[in-house]
């Protein structure tokens, strides 16, 4: 028999040593080491960056903290904020601390400035017939769209606007700036109505408008309201400021709650 090219190779290859490692597809990816202990991530090795420099290590597990979680800190320390404030300047309306003194000076410069016909019109959109019916319509569209939470959430707070109004009224009896005889102007409650029924509809809204003019809409009738009060005399500045800082948490309720509900509609 002669031999044949491809039987003196294998002849040849018969010395002692190592096998060889075939290089097939089959092993093309298959990762080792070096010293026979199996790899020690999942897919072996880290696989390198586009520059070719050694991968980043896998991230270590853990609860990272979130966006939602960060807005709900921010909340809390807002409705903190607020609610210490509201209660700094009822303290000093109980006592007629010096906060007061400025006040009435900021008051005086202002009221009647602007013609009463303005500020009268301005002052009607705290109006429960004027205010409530905005809220009213967001609430039912809200309900339609699905965030039932949310509308639930909304007209119970504007239920809460005379609840915490009129027990503070009557408790701290402080007189307008054109009536002293009169007492109950302390909080305003057409500035706490008109807060929490054009915010709170706009916070109902915004979701599915996904636009910003209903919050741009709403801080105007909002301010319109507390600016004409002042203005007409109907109201001190911090009675129409304190009516803003109780509001406050009640929409950041509202809208911790609408959002919510919208973020698991839309999962």
């Amino acid at each position: 028999m002669s031999e044949t090219p491809r039987s003196r190779e294998t002849e040849g290859d018969t010395s002692a040593g190592l096998p060889q490692r075939r290089t097939g597809h089959a092993f093309a990816h298959t990762p080792h080491r070096s010293d026979g202990r199996p790899p020690q991530t999942p897919r072996g090795v880290r696989q390198p960056d586009p520059g070719g420099r050694p991968g980043t290590i896998p991230p270590v597990p853990g609860r990272p903290a979130t966006l939602p979680e960060a807005a709900v800190q921010a909340a809390l320390w807002l409705t903190v904020l607020c609610l210490t404030a509201f209660a700094l300047i009822t303290w000093q309306v109980l006592v007629s601390g010096p906060l007061l003194s400025p006040d009435a000076r900021l008051s005086r410069a202002l009221v009647r400035s602007v013609p009463d016909t303005v500020t009268e019109r301005l002052s009607d959109l705290g109006n429960v017939p004027v205010a409530l019916p905005v809220l009213v319509l967001a609430v039912a569209y809200a309900a339609w769209r699905g965030d039932r939470r949310g509308a639930a959430a909304a007209a119970l707070a504007m239920a809460l606007v005379p609840a915490l109004i009129v027990p503070l009224k009557e408790w701290t009896a402080r007189p307008g700036p054109l009536e002293p005889w009169a007492a109950g102007y302390y909080p305003s409650g057409h500035t706490a109505t008109a807060a929490v029924a054009y915010l709170g509809a706009a916070l109902l809204v915004t979701p599915y408008t996904r636009r910003p003019w209903p919050t741009a809409v709403a801080l105007v009738l909002t301010g319109a309201t507390a600016v004409g009060l002042v203005l007409r005399g109907w109201h001190w500045p911090l009675d129409v400021l304190a009516s803003l800082l109780v509001s406050a948490p009640l929409l950041l309720a509202v809208r911790w709650v609408s959002r919510r509900n919208t973020r698991r509609s839309s999962g």
